[in-house]
């Protein structure tokens, strides 16, 4: 089977890793997005030295639906492409291309939280159990029949980088499945139930900010959702920004009366802080420049 891979992150990574292992497969092509648009993925890979060890050509996209992505992934005449790490639509006219199918990878049980930013989402609304996805892209947003899922459990206190890591290899056992049925001519199919559909929106980095009223349990859950490989929840001391990566809820943390944000101890790195109803241990974090926040000093967000 010949494939065509289009994508920039670490799914994309776990994807051609396993194209080019596959013996049934041939990787022609991996389009990426040029070295100029890096900055549009905090968790991006770069693709170049991936590809040339897998023996396919680099193209460098930077809109998936202009008339020369088209042509060039035209003239590779493939038998599937995958689109697998990638945060633009595809067109009719690009799912036409490939002989045999397009195939998408959404980190999400599906058709449960359908979009974007799946992964701080899934932590944001406490999800104890999540999943990855392949599936057959249509002309919808991650509408298209079931190829392949596979779900786990979260730990209560599962971060975005473990949650992250879960769902690669979650991916890299689907593939390994699935490749060889591809191959061999099956086309797995399950129709996605509307009822169950949920969409979740995009986030970007300001999203991150930290409102010191909110709950000690919620903040923390943010601090989880927007961590590596995630640009990270943050607030600010005296004008400079300050980025929080960890943190630890307090037991008993309602005896203490302060500002929400009010640095209330440092210790050894670690920064207590009022929230909107009880302490909160700040154990990762970092400061744009200049000291660390002074004791009783207000974080603001």
């Amino acid at each position: 089977m010949r494939a065509v891979v289009i994508g920039a992150v670490g799914s994309t990574q776990v994807l051609v890793e396993e194209l080019a292992e596959a013996p049934e497969w041939e990787l022609s092509l991996v389009g990426t997005l040029p070295p100029e648009l890096h900055g549009r993925h905090s968790d991006l890979v770069d693709m170049a030295p991936l590809a040339e060890k897998a023996g396919a050509a680099l193209f460098p996209i930077t809109r998936t639906n202009d008339a020369e992505v088209l042509d060039r992934v035209r003239a590779e005449r493939p038998d599937y492409v995958f689109v697998v790490g990638w945060s633009q639509i595809v067109g009719p006219e690009f799912l036409s291309i490939a002989a045999k199918g397009a195939i998408g990878y959404h980190p999400a049980p599906l058709p449960r939280l359908r979009g974007r930013a799946a992964i701080p989402w899934t932590i944001l609304l406490d999800e104890p159990i999540s999943a990855s996805s392949l599936f057959w892209i249509a002309e919808g947003t991650d509408d298209g029949d079931i190829l392949a899922q596979r779900y786990f459990h979260l730990a209560p206190d599962e971060t975005a980088q473990g949650l992250y890591d879960k769902h690669m290899d979650a991916l890299r056992l689907m593939l390994r499945e699935v490749l060889p049925r591809l191959a061999a001519g099956e086309q797995p199919r399950q129709v996605q139930d509307e009822r169950y559909a949920t969409w979740a929106t995009k986030r970007t980095p300001a999203d991150g900010l930290i409102d010191w009223r909110d709950p000690a349990a919620a903040i923390d859950r943010l601090v989880r959702a927007v961590g590596r490989p995630y640009p990270g929840a943050f607030t600010h001391v005296a004008g400079r920004k300050l980025t929080v990566w960890a943190t630890r809820q307090v037991a008993g943390g309602h005896r203490h009366h302060a500002i929400p944000g009010q640095v209330m101890a440092r210790r050894d790195g670690v920064l207590t802080v009022q929230t909107g109803d009880g302490l909160l241990e700040l154990t990762d974090w970092e400061l744009a420049e200049g000291k660390p926040p002074a004791l009783h000093a207000v974080l603001k967000g």
